[in-house]
């Protein structure tokens, strides 16, 4: 009886197995709501669950907005917050519980600043410290804060592209939120700590380490950090041109899979830079493809280069500047990566070998520039999305969720339309004849057919105009939506606009 009910449940085990990797290799991204910002871009996102509730925190130039996100990954807005001189943008927004209160800590980019707010129990903020940069610490161009849990206080570590002297700074955080200086380190021509994007925190066998990422200086350095926030460099990698990609090092994260410890780094090539060249300091490097790196980590904490997945026909990876670990089951975990150049999210696998492969990706239809967060509500998995663009000015999320079959399948946009009273021929003319020149501003539109109402059955309910557009695929009407052309359109017509009643369906 004894070994029937250990087969049983061994052969359970196996199916569970065998079905989270059935889910893991067929998950895709579906965008389920956006809405707009006081800000005038996404730079950066986190998000934050108190009291049962789900806030998502997203900091562009001049100010963070708050919102609520639900179990259905439906938006609420809730309150918006001025930035420190109203600057900015937001980076390295990090929330986090210190002794029984919550916390959001903000690097103020162009403000050269740490700022920290109190989350209120409706999860909007409550400034209630800022620190400044100075000559004893690094906190010019700041973008990448982590905190660091230790048996008896917490740390904020800041890094950035500072403009005189870059390098790595630890604060300690008080219960009241307020931070003292604890040790900073200058960049050296040893460590890669000029333009820290990336920053991951991993504890093993009782020690901490803390691993960082030199966009400017082209490499990862790890960093051993002790209980009193102290911190000193273990080891060092930099970019080469055979088995890793790291000129430009800009996402940095990590997991544990089985009892290996891996951190994976992306990077933003400086060949993306030629617009503004003197912005890369080193003018040495060379392009040689891009590629996600896999560091395994040693007994000493030190990076090891362990695998490089490169970028090819079937992924998403030019241009990498964002890294969310979306799950894990401690034999395989799931990555999504935010890319800039490709504009899109590609979801990526890591084995407990340390081997990194493609999954799904959707093109988001614009370009991803720290803005991409990894939440779960309820088992449910999401991802919160935006876009350094200045004419954007939105947060969107995303489900993750077994692919639905599209093979052979185009999908029907229907935007039906209702003007406002007031609105003159002329002007609605001239809205058909935008809506209709889509076709010649965004490729991905296949179709566009539209006509006038004619219906004489009295159950139109006002709507005049109907616009059906054709998209061959999931990743077609994504650029569509946030397409430059398509929200100028949106801002043009949309004051003679009374209502507006849009459905989607696939058909063969």
């Amino acid at each position: 009886m004894k070994s029937i009910k250990s087969f049983i449940f061994i052969s359970v085990l196996f199916l569970s197995q065998i079905c989270l990797a059935q889910t893991a290799n067929n998950l895709m991204i579906y965008r389920q709501d956006f809405k707009s910002l006081t800000a005038k871009n996404t730079v950066s996102i986190t998000s934050y669950e108190k009291n049962g509730a789900h806030y998502v925190y997203t900091g562009g130039a001049g100010n963070i907005d708050v919102f609520n996100l639900d179990k259905e990954g439906a938006l609420t807005t809730i309150s918006t917050h001025e930035l420190y001189k109203q600057k900015g943008p937001a980076r390295g927004l990090v929330a986090d519980n210190i002794n029984g209160t919550d916390f959001l800590f903000v690097g103020n980019k162009h403000g050269d600043a740490v700022e920290v707010f109190k989350i209120l129990n409706d999860g909007s903020l409550k400034q209630v410290f800022m620190v400044k940069d100075s000559d004893e610490v690094h906190l010019q161009t700041v973008i990448t804060l982590q905190v660091i849990h230790m048996k008896k206080a917490s740390y904020l570590f800041v890094g950035g592209l500072e403009r005189k002297d870059p390098g790595l700074t630890c604060f300690k955080i008080h219960n009241d939120g307020k931070l003292t200086h604890i040790q900073s380190i200058k960049d050296t021509n040893k460590i890669h700590t000029d333009g820290i994007i990336g920053m991951f925190t991993h504890k093993i066998n009782g020690k901490t380490y803390l691993y960082t990422g030199g966009f400017q200086d082209n490499g990862v350095s790890s960093f051993r950090v002790y209980e009193n926030g102290k911190f000193k460099n273990v080891n060092n990698i930099s970019d080469n041109t055979t088995d890793r990609y790291l000129t430009g090092a800009y996402p940095v994260t990590g997991t544990k899979l089985g009892e290996n410890y891996y951190v994976v780094v992306g990077h933003r090539h400086h060949k993306y830079y030629h617009y503004a060249p003197n912005f890369i300091k080193n003018k040495n490097h060379k392009y040689h493809g891009d590629g996600v790196s896999v560091f395994k980590i040693n007994k000493k904490g030190a990076l090891v280069p362990h695998f490089v997945l490169k970028d090819d026909e079937n992924n998403k990876l030019q241009g990498q500047t964002r890294i969310e670990i979306v799950s894990s089951n401690g034999k395989e975990a799931i990555f999504a990566v935010g890319t800039r150049d490709d504009a899109a999210i590609q979801l990526l696998k890591l084995d407990e070998e340390g081997v990194l492969s493609s999954l799904n990706y959707l093109e988001t239809g614009y370009s991803i520039y720290y803005g991409l967060r990894s939440h779960k509500i309820d088992g449910q998995n999401f991802l919160l999305g935006g876009s350094n663009r200045f004419d954007f000015g939105k947060v969107v999320s995303y489900k993750l969720a077994p692919e639905v079959p599209r093979k052979g399948k185009v999908l029907r946009h229907i935007v039906n339309l209702k003007y406002k009273a007031n609105a003159t021929k002329q002007q609605i003319i001239e809205a058909e004849k935008i809506f209709v020149n889509l076709k010649n501003e965004i490729p991905e539109i296949a179709n566009i057919e539209w006509g006038i109402n004619d219906s004489t059955e009295g159950a139109s309910k006002g709507f005049t105009h109907t616009f059906t557009l054709t998209f061959k695929n999931e990743h077609s009407r994504e650029v569509y939506l946030f397409h430059k052309a398509h929200l100028d359109l949106v801002k043009k017509i949309g004051p003679i606009i009374a209502d507006a009643f849009v459905m989607d369906y696939w058909t063969e």
